[in-house]
């Protein structure tokens, strides 16, 4: 092995990598949030009386999670020109990490929903309370806390794929590196501080989200 190691040719690119992290946090921040919105969506659609929107959830949910993210984001920013409807690389990577979050927090959500005991719900309806406010009130934190580990989980993955959204030129840590392996032709240094990059980003959120559950769970509901 005669390759020599060179990390310093790197440092003038710092910033390259630190503006890489931060688009990543933000692509990451905006599909959550996108994504837990259309998740909540989905669960009450499945939950819903009416049978068409029960059914429209079900495919939904169903078709996301037994098909690969990268040919939902292929199909999204490749396949949907051809209907008309074009969107920007990060734009269609929002989307697809949105809506890949979407359904897989559904079915998470769902079976939070369906640890609470049925009394619950009962007792909520009992006191005069609508289904809303029995949901928030009485039925909401005993539910996440159920399902708050797998939520997190969810949330660090989502950070990880954003590294795929690069096959569409989407701005973020993956899509810098290689910018940055064009320019410099160090592919074994560029990559292992990409690597260690997306290790820091995710062993410092998977603390924060451990921390959250230790001080807003570790208490009974009130």
């Amino acid at each position: 092995m005669n390759y020599s190691f060179n990390f310093a040719v790197l440092l003038p690119h710092w910033e390259q990598f630190a503006q890489g992290c931060w688009l990543t946090l933000r692509l990451s921040a905006v599909a959550v949030a996108i994504g837990m919105a259309i998740g909540l969506l989905a669960v009450l659609g499945k939950r819903s009386t009416a049978t068409p929107l029960r059914w429209v959830a079900q495919c939904y949910i169903e078709i996301v999670r037994n098909t690969p993210f990268l040919v939902q984001v292929l199909f999204i920013f490749f396949g949907l020109p051809s209907l008309g409807l074009s969107l920007t690389p990060n734009t269609a990577a929002v989307a697809a990490l949105s809506l890949n979050l979407g359904a897989f927090s559904a079915e998470i959500i769902r079976t939070g929903i369906e640890s609470v005991p049925r009394g619950q719900f009962e007792a909520g309806a009992a006191l005069g309370l609508n289904p809303l406010q029995t949901f928030r009130h009485i039925v909401f934190k005993p539910a996440l806390r159920t399902v708050y580990p797998s939520l997190a989980g969810q949330f660090v993955m989502l950070l990880l794929t954003t590294s795929i959204v690069s096959s569409i030129s989407a701005e973020e840590l993956t899509s810098v590196a290689q910018n940055i392996d064009s320019d410099t032709f160090r592919s074994f240094e560029v990559y292992i501080i990409a690597a260690l990059l997306y290790l820091a980003m995710s062993t410092v959120f998977s603390t924060v989200f451990k921390l959250i559950d230790r001080f807003y769970f570790s208490y009974p509901t009130r």
